[in-house]
């Protein structure tokens, strides 16, 4: 299981929310690219990089800090917030970004994220929020009537192979991820790497969500406040069980992931 160290950017600033409160803001730190090569020591090999200002209004107000751990270089990126054109997908990927993550847009475009999971294939995955299992969209200040699991099957028959499930009651909370959740979505929508994202603060969480056979982890808050160490949860659930270097270099089980990152700039 891969595991994604996660960067979440307002106004250039490495925060964290609880619960998707942007009013119950914390700031961790004013240097993006200092911060990821803080986890490149730790041995991680991606990063989840989250638009905060573009989910909210759909501004690049990022852009510049985005564009600087793109050419940093040293892992493999996936960028969400704010992606709903064409040309925004566009304009990541040339930065060296290595995925782009569709949120709101999926859920009030479907025919437009469709067509992008097809144009562009493993190099677009979709993020699905939800509250109280109902999909939530807009900087998840607005809930949809279909449910996540619902919508994940949607996604899956339109030929989506990665998908990013954020339980938002349980992201920043640190009170644990929603494991029944993550079991549901692995015996119900097969075929689908998810990663999952919200409330992981526990070894035995990450340990449980291997096992279930979950694609990958996001990890925020708990490594911000030392809850997690990245560096032993690496060797705890990534690196036992990626083989031999030529193995490595090719591909991961993880939908659009190469075990080593590649793209511009991937030496530090």
């Amino acid at each position: 299981m891969n595991l994604f160290p996660a960067i979440d950017l307002r106004g250039g600033k490495v925060v964290r929310l609880t619960q998707g409160d942007y009013d119950r803001m914390t700031v961790y730190g004013e240097d993006p690219c200092a911060q990821a090569r803080q986890f490149v020591e730790a041995g991680a090999r991606y990063l989840h990089v989250v638009d905060l200002d573009g989910a909210k209004d759909g501004t690049l107000s990022n852009y510049g800090s985005i564009a600087a751990l793109a050419k940093q270089g040293g892992l493999y990126i996936e960028v969400g917030g704010g992606i709903r054109t064409e040309e925004r997908i566009e304009k990541y990927l040339s930065l060296g970004v290595n995925r782009c993550i569709l949120g709101s847009v999926a859920v009030t475009d479907f025919d437009f994220t469709a067509r992008m999971l097809k144009r562009y294939g493993e190099r677009i995955a979709v993020g699905v929020d939800a509250k109280d299992g109902f999909v939530a969209i807009h900087g998840w200040k607005e809930v949809s009537a279909e449910k996540g699991v619902d919508f994940c099957r949607r996604l899956a028959d339109a030929g989506c192979t990665a998908i990013i499930y954020t339980d938002i009651a349980c992201d920043g909370a640190m009170q644990g991820t929603n494991l029944v959740l993550y079991r549901q979505l692995a015996a119900e929508v097969p075929g689908v790497a998810f990663t999952a994202s919200g409330g992981i603060s526990s070894e035995a969480e990450l340990l449980e969500l291997k096992k279930m056979g979950t694609a990958a982890a996001i990890l925020g808050k708990s490594l911000y406040t030392g809850a997690l160490d990245l560096k032993r949860c690496v060797e705890l659930v990534q690196n036992e069980t990626e083989g031999n270097e030529n193995d490595r270099k090719t591909h991961h089980s993880l939908s659009g992931c190469p075990e080593w990152p590649g793209g511009q700039g991937y030496e530090l």
